[in-house]
This record gives structure tokens, C-alpha cells and sequence, in this order.
């Protein structure tokens, strides 16, 4: 059955006051004040004595008393709605201390009504909040020494019960107690108060709203508050539609819920009774005939217990939708709009009666299980698998999905014998409920080639790609001593090997080739690549260690783990990124998946990324607006750069690694994927103009080895784990295509994609070492050819290819060759000279080794016939030990 919650109880109903209730609250006032004049001695001195209070007449104490209550919003269970494609709210889950459901005065059955009044208080309709009779017959008992009883009216039972609420409102536990202890006094004083608070009541609303009120306030056992939510737990059905019998068990409730509530079945007995004296006076009220009363009593007691089970393993039951669920619960509990602590914020949560409309897409969430399911099982002998799935919309960061392998479930004892639940969130930072994060590996790549292009350079430019050995210090690193990042070198290695060589630096991020970035990462500054990244909303999951240099120099953590060092201490935690060079090309942080979804998002977005919020809008309720932490956009990068990078990562999606990510539909999608070492995390992030998805699969947490080692593992060896991304990305993608559309990215700048080139120097005569400075500085990349045969002094630079003087693209690599020294330039004019002064001029030149030979025939003649031609020819070099010819213009 579908529950409505209506306005508060606050709201008076549409019958107006009558002018006999009116009469009746000025009558109650003189009466009250008579009685108090009368039983002075009774019951009012010995207040004034024990309190010291100052009064001259009895009338004067009563004056003196409080008299404002304001009944104030009343606690009710607060609710998560996800909206479906159909434009229906369906209703995730619930939360509360209080299970009530506040509702209008039409939403009760008279029969309800007419109980309450005919047992309770009989003269309710005509008095001002007091029974003049009731009380004086209490007043003059307790004189006597009795219990003071039955002088309550419901008017001052809602007082009290008033008084309560607003002692479980004080979110401090001590001040709590206190005020409840004041609320359930049994003394004179606290008697007079309700009595002059009542009168207070009846003065400022209607009969009906003060019954209505009664109605909604009460307790009727455990956590039931309220008429509605105790005819939906007991009956299952709502206070209009209760039967006779049904409406005076649960009156009957209200006035001890111990001992008459109907869920414990020792006490049906005892609630029969109460039962049926309740329509015995409804009855003698005239409230109901001889034949409804003999048909009611004559009514066994028969419940449908319908408990409405509260937190987020509802969510999780029905919708898949636990860690979601949890995830908002934990986003209010960390937002400043509802309290100051998180104590306070959670209590107020508990007891505000919010409707949380959150952001959730059921049909991508749907989408995400199915294909995670299929893909990933919740568990796997040998692995502590884990598989997380998170879509952010572009341009306002509300969650769209959130799917993962293990499904959620916070009960200690349930966990404890099904290992295939979790609490853990592994798409959210440690403080939402999720882990550590996870390392993304070459997902980080696009993060540095938004650095190269906000730098000046295109996807064009040449880059080495090779795995090799570098030297530290070629890292420039402004923020850091020295301005380099150390003084060491380290060695990496590709795992893609079939590319290599220069190759543009768009092939190096379609087919991820880590020499690439390397070489990119050389060309920069390495603290503008992590202010990026900053920038763009990356963070690590939860706070991690940051250690100063010293600290690692004396063996505190290695070298890989030096963080942006300022002046931290060794306790000091951050969420900053590692900023080491290995970093900008293998993702060693550990991030949580929706970091990674935000941050693309602002690729497909015109650099704008916001934070990831997961509620549309919060009512109270009265369906008034809740304030609420919403997304925060912000522009992480210009939109040139952000253009530049999803031209590369859509071209990584058409004719790189990233093909399983392209669109079933034709919307265009940009991506990259991601592995870290020895195949543990396996990643596809990627993202259309209006969704971003990032998709990890691999190890959630360490495990035994057979030496008894912990560590996490390859996904290889776990059927299609290191491939699952692959599958479960474009199945939540294929959704959000044809429900959210795209259009085509930005076209990227000119200067993003420009093919810039340069001159290649004369370099001859140089040593290698100066000429490779020289191409260095151009932009060009070197390698040694070796020596050749030149006439250029031994060692030094003979030639280069490019030749000198040619126009080469940047970053092209240029091969160096240096001369061994044996080579020599032949001779110029040696044509149209004789054979033999040819010949000696060769000599001369250390050229021993000459040939002649006849142009068309014939016996050659050196020392008369002409030189037509020379081979090598003039001009050139060749090693002076090589044979040159002279063809010779000979006679017949």
C-alpha cells in the first residue's frame, strides 16, 4: 500500500473554532482561576512554598505560570525517491526514530475520533482545555494523600505529550534526559503547568486540531508514533479505513503501550478488555448504536502486523541500490545545512520527515547490475574480487549510477555468514562509506595530456615512445628543491611493445605507450601536471601519509612515494596526489571511481567539472524546500584544452585501445582504459557530452598466498575479469546514449593540433654531444648513427638525417653520424683536365686508388686524353682507400 504524508499536524482544519469552544477557553480560565483560589491551601501553597515563588493570591501563582507552547514539527521519517522513466517517485528507503505519519483530519475514521473523546475525555467539546470537575476531584485526592489521576483532558495529554517531543528534539543526549524527566514529572507543579498550557492551546486552535494533534502525537508503542503509522503497523491498512473494532484496540493502545500494544500477543487479552470498555463509552455517548457496539466486542483481535522496515537494505533489496542509498545518507550527514555536528546532523535527519529525491537513473542502474552480474560474481576462490560502476551527468555532476559486484547489507550478524555482502562503497572516498580507492593506471594519461596541451604543444608533435632509462633531474619541478624532481634515475618499461620508436604523441595515448609520456612529462613542469589534476577535482580516496625527503632518506617509505613537499611532519595525511614521474603515466594513487567520472566529464564538458552530488531536491513536510549542498562546478581547464584532450581520447575510442567503448547508437563517446601493474586494476573512464561512466574491476582488497604472504593478485588468471570493464562500461553507456543523447565534442584549437616544423641545423664538425643539445633544444629527439666514412675530424659530426637545411616535423627524431677520419672530399676540376694531372691531383689529395676507363671505347691515353666525368664525383667524400674513376674521352 502506497503512504501519503500530509501537512503537519500545525495545520488547523477547515471547521472553524465554534463559539462554544471559544466560550469554553475563557471559562476554562475564570474556572481554573477560581480553583486556584479555592484550593489554595490544597494544592497550590505547598507549590509556592517549595518553590519560593513570590504571590500574593492563588490567582497570581496561576498568572505567573508559562503560558505558550508551540507544538512545533513533529518527527517523522525521512525517505529516498528515485523517479523512474515513467515520472513516477518510488520510494528507496526509510529512516526514523519516530515512525509516524502526520496526517489530515479526513485521514482518520470517526470511529477513531469518537474512541479517543468517549474514552478520554467525554466533555472534551465543551471545555477550555480543563475539566472544572475532573480537576477538583484530583486536586482535593491528592490533598488527601491519593494518586493524582483522571483529571487529564486530551487537550492536556497533547500538552504533555508536546512537552515530550520537544525533549527527543534536543539532539544533546544529557539535556535530552532532563527535559523528558521535567516533561514526566508527577507533581503539583507540573500539573498546574499542563493546566494553564491547555487553556493556553484551546485560546489558539480548533477542538478538531487539538484532537487531530492528540491523534498524531501519541505513542502507540515501540517506535509508532502517530494514528496512521499505528494502523499501518498493526493492520496494515491506513487510520481511514479501520474498522470499529479496530479503531478502539488502537485508542486503546495510547493509554499504557506496554501493555496493550497489539504485536505482543500476551497482550491481546488485556487490549480486548481496554477494548471493549472504550466502545461501552462510545456507547453511553451516544456514538454508536446497540448493533455496531454487540458486533464489535463481539470481534476477535486480528492483526496484520506490517512493520515499515527502515534503512538502506531495502534500497538494496529492491532496487540494487544499497550503496547508493548509504552514499546519501552519508552526503546529509556530511552537510553543514543540517547541524553543526555530525551527531547533530544525523539526528536531525532521523527526525526531520524529508523527502529525498535523489538522482539515480533506474534504468542505467538496472543496466549497470545486469551487466556486472553477468561479468563479475561477488566472489571468486584465490581473489578478493571487487567491480565498481559510477555515471555522472555533464555540467551538474548528479549520480546517475552507482553499481558494484557485492551487494549491500550493514547487519554485523548477516555479514558475518554471507562474505558476498559489504558495506564498503568502492565508487565513493573513504568518508561516504567507500574504501581506499584503487590505482587507475593509464586512466591518469589524459590528465597529463591536458597539461601538455595547456602548455603550448599539439597531438601531433613527435614524441619518443621507447621504454628507457631517465635521469630525474630531467623532470623539471618548480615547486620543489631546486626546481628538479631529484637526482636518481629510474627505468621503465611499455606494456605495449609493438609501438615504438617517435611516434605522434596521439598514437602514444590511443595505444597507451608510457615512453610517451615520459617524454611529454620532460618537455613540462612536473608540478603543473598535479596542478591539473587538482584542478580538475583528483584526489586520493582517503588520507594517506605525507613524508618529507628526509623522512625517506632515512627509510620511513621509498623513494616512488615522496610526495609535493612544503614542511609536513610525519603524521601529517593528505589526499594529495604522489607527484612522481611515474605517476603522470601509470596512476599509482589509489582514486575512487567517482573522482575519475567527474574529472572525465569535464573533458566532454568544456573543462567545467562539478562535484558529484547525489539528491535533486529535499522537501520537509509540509513540501516546503530543504537547503542542501549542491554540486559545485568550477572550470578545472580552459576549454581549448579540454577540447584538445577529447579529440585524442575520441580517437583512442576509434583506432586505439578504447574500441569497446564505442557507441551502439552513434553518440559520440571519448575513453581511455586502464591497467596497472601485474594486471590488478582493470579501467575503462570515458564519457559522452552528457554522461561520464568510469568502470573499475579487480582486487577490492588483499589476499593469502600460498606462502602465507598478503597481497592482491592478477586478474589474468580469473576467467574474463581483466576484460569485464570492457563489457559492463557500454552496457550503462548504450542506456544513458539513448536516454541523455550527445552531440559531437568541440572541434580542439588550431594550435592542439597544428603540425609545427623546424630546420635541421648544420651540425658537421660539432662534437655529438653539443649537436644533440642543439637538436635538443629545437625539439628534436636523437640517436647516434654511428661513424661513417667523412673527411670531418674522427668523432666529430660527420652528417645527420634529415639532412642539414631540411625542414623536419617537431619531435622528429634526427640520427647523428660521426666521422671516423678516413674519408677525404674528391677534387674539384678534374674534368676537362688530362687523365694523368687528374690522376695526380687525386694522389694529392690521399687518393691512390685511381682508375681510367674509355667514354665510348677504345685504348685510353692518360697523359693526352680528356677527363669527361669523375667517380664519386667532385664535391663528395669517399674513404681515400676506395677507387675512383676517370672516364676519358679516348681516340680510336
Amino acid at each position: 500500500m502506497t503512504r501519503q504524508t500530509f501537512k503537519s499536524s500545525r495545520v488547523r482544519s477547515v471547521k472553524p473554532r465554534s463559539a462554544g469552544g471559544a466560550l469554553g477557553g475563557i471559562l476554562g480560565a475564570i474556572a481554573m482561576s477560581a480553583i486556584a483560589g479555592v484550593l489554595v491551601t490544597a494544592a497550590v501553597t505547598p507549590v509556592v512554598a517549595f518553590s519560593g515563588t513570590a504571590a500574593n493570591t492563588a490567582v497570581d501563582i496561576f498568572n505567573k505560570l508559562p503560558d505558550h507552547l508551540d507544538p512545533g514539527q513533529l518527527a517523522e521519517p525521512s525517505t529516498l525517491y528515485a523517479t523512474g522513466s515513467d515520472g513516477v517517485s518510488y520510494e528507496l528507503a526509510t529512516f526514523y526514530d519516530q515512525d509516524r505519519e502526520t496526517v489530515a483530519w479526513d485521514s482518520i475514521s470517526q470511529f477513531v475520533k469518537d474512541a479517543a473523546v468517549a474514552e478520554e475525555d467525554p466533555r472534551f467539546y465543551t471545555h477550555g482545555g480543563v475539566d472544572v470537575l475532573a480537576t477538583s476531584r484530583a486536586l482535593l485526592q491528592n490533598a488527601a494523600g491519593q494518586n493524582l489521576s483522571g483529571a487529564s483532558t486530551i487537550t492536556m495529554q497533547y500538552v504533555r505529550n508536546v512537552l515530550i517531543q520537544e525533549a527527543y528534539a534536543i539532539p544533546d543526549k544529557e539535556k535530552r534526559d532532563a527535559a523528558y524527566k521535567d516533561a514526566m514529572r508527577q507533581d503539583m507543579d507540573r500539573k498546574l503547568k499542563e493546566m494553564k498550557l491547555a487553556i493556553s492551546i484551546e485560546k489558539q486552535f480548533s477542538k478538531d486540531d487539538i484532537l487531530l494533534g492528540y491523534l498524531n502525537i501519541a505513542l502507540y508503542g515501540r517506535q509508532i508514533y502517530g494514528i496512521e503509522s499505528a494502523a499501518q503497523y498493526y493492520y496494515g491498512k491506513s487510520a481511514q479505513d479501520v474498522t470499529l473494532a479496530e479503531a478502539a484496540s488502537l485508542v486503546a493502545i495510547v493509554n499504557n503501550p506496554s501493555l496493550y500494544q497489539l504485536d505482543v500477543e500476551e497482550n491481546i487479552p488485556a487490549n480486548k478488555e481496554r477494548r471493549d470498555k472504550i466502545l461501552a463509552s462510545m456507547l453511553s455517548h451516544g456514538k454508536i448504536t446497540q448493533a455496531q457496539y454487540d458486533e464489535a466486542v463481539a470481534t476477535e483481535i486480528a492483526t496484520n502486523i506490517t512493520p515499515r522496515v527502515a534503512g538502506c537494505n531495502v534500497a538494496e533489496a529492491n532496487f540494487g541500490l544499497g550503496h547508493f542509498c548509504d552514499y546519501v545518507l552519508r552526503y546529509i550527514k556530511q552537510d553543514p545545512n543540517f547541524g553543526e555536528t555530525a551527531t547533530e546532523r544525523e539526528f536531525n535527519f532521523s527526525r526531520g520527515g524529508y523527502k529525498i529525491y535523489t538522482t539515480i537513473d533506474l534504468d542505467m542502474q538496472a543496466a549497470g547490475l545486469q551487466a556486472t552480474h553477468e561479468n563479475v560474481p561477488a566472489l571468486m576462490e584465490g581473489i578478493d574480487v571487487g567491480s565498481a560502476s559510477v555515471s555522472t551527468q555533464v555540467g551538474t555532476g548528479r549520480v546517475l549510477a552507482m553499481v558494484q559486484n557485492k551487494p549491500f547489507n550493514n547487519a554485523e550478524d548477516f555479514l558475518a555468514s554471507n562474505p558476498e555482502y559489504t558495506t564498503v562503497n568502492y565508487n565513493t572516498d573513504e568518508e561516504y562509506g567507500g574504501s581506499s580507492g584503487f590505482q587507475v593506471g593509464s586512466t591518469f594519461k589524459p590528465i597529463t595530456l591536458a597539461e601538455w596541451i595547456r602548455t603550448g604543444h599539439s597531438v601531433r608533435d613527435i614524441v619518443n615512445v621507447n621504454g628507457r632509462s631517465v635521469q630525474e633531474n630531467s623532470f623539471s619541478a618548480s615547486c620543489l628543491v631546486d626546481g628538479v624532481y631529484g637526482y636518481g634515475s629510474f627505468t621503465f618499461s611499455n606494456d605495449n611493445d609493438g609501438t615504438k620508436g617517435n611516434q605522434p604523441v596521439l598514437t602514444a595515448i590511443a595505444q597507451s605507450v608510457n615512453g610517451g609520456l615520459v617524454s611529454m612529462q620532460q618537455k613540462m613542469d612536473l608540478c603543473g601536471t598535479f596542478e591539473t589534476a587538482q584542478n580538475l577535482g583528483i584526489h586520493r580516496a582517503s588520507d594517506q601519509p605525507v613524508w618529507t625527503q628526509e623522512e625517506a632518506d632515512l627509510g620511513y617509505v621509498s623513494q616512488d612515494l615522496v610526495g609535493q613537499i612544503k614542511v609536513p611532519t610525519l603524521h601529517q595525511e593528505s589526499r594529495d596526489l604522489s607527484m612522481v614521474p611515474s605517476n603522470v603515466y601509470g596512476g599509482i594513487d589509489e582514486i575512487a571511481p567517482i573522482t575519475m567520472a567527474a574529472a572525465y566529464g569535464a573533458f566532454a564538458g568544456d573543462g567545467t567539472v562539478c562535484t558529484p552530488v547525489p539528491i535533486d531536491a529535499i522537501v520537509d513536510s509540509d513540501d516546503d524546500p530543504v537547503p542542501f549542498t549542491k554540486s559545485e562546478c568550477t572550470q578545472g581547464i580552459a576549454p581549448e584544452v579540454a577540447a584538445g584532450v577529447a579529440y585524442a581520447l575520441n580517437y583512442t575510442v576509434n583506432n586505439g585501445l578504447a574500441r569497446h567503448a564505442q557507441s551502439w547508437s552513434g553518440v559520440p563517446h571519448l575513453a581511455k582504459t586502464g591497467t596497472t601493474d601485474d594486471v590488478v586494476d582493470n579501467w575503462t573512464v570515458g564519457s559522452s557530452t552528457t554522461v561520464s561512466t568510469a568502470t573499475w574491476v579487480g582486487n577490492a582488497g588483499p589476499v593469502q598466498r600460498a606462502d602465507g604472504s598478503w597481497g592482491r593478485v592478477s586478474t589474468m588468471g580469473f576467467g574474463g575479469l581483466m576484460t569485464a570493464d570492457q563489457s559492463i562500461w557500454p552496457a550503462i553507456m548504450n542506456v544513458a546514449d539513448n536516454k541523455y543523447g550527445g552531440t559531437a565534442f568541440p572541434e580542439p584549437s588550431e594550435s592542439s593540433l597544428r603540425v609545427t616544423t623546424v630546420k635541421v641545423p648544420d651540425l658537421k664538425g660539432l662534437s655529438f654531444e653539443d649537436a644533440s643539445k642543439q637538436l635538443e633544444q629545437l625539439g628534436f629527439t636523437v640517436s647516434d648513427g654511428g661513424e661513417i666514412d667523412s673527411s670531418v675530424a674522427q668523432g666529430m659530426v660527420a652528417s645527420t638525417d634529415p639532412a642539414a637545411g631540411t625542414d623536419a616535423q617537431l619531435g622528429t627524431g634526427v640520427t647523428v653520424y660521426r666521422s671516423n677520419g678516413q674519408a677525404a672530399t674528391i677534387p674539384d676540376g678534374l674534368v676537362g683536365s688530362s687523365g694523368n694531372d687528374a690522376k695526380s691531383t687525386l694522389n694529392s689529395a690521399g687518393f691512390s686508388n685511381v682508375d681510367f676507363v674509355c667514354e665510348a671505347g677504345g685504348k685510353d691515353n692518360p697523359k693526352k686524353d680528356k677527363v669527361t666525368a669523375v667517380s664519386p664525383a667532385s664535391g663528395t667524400e669517399a674513404r681515400t682507400s676506395s677507387q675512383v674513376t676517370l672516364t676519358l674521352k679516348c681516340d680510336d
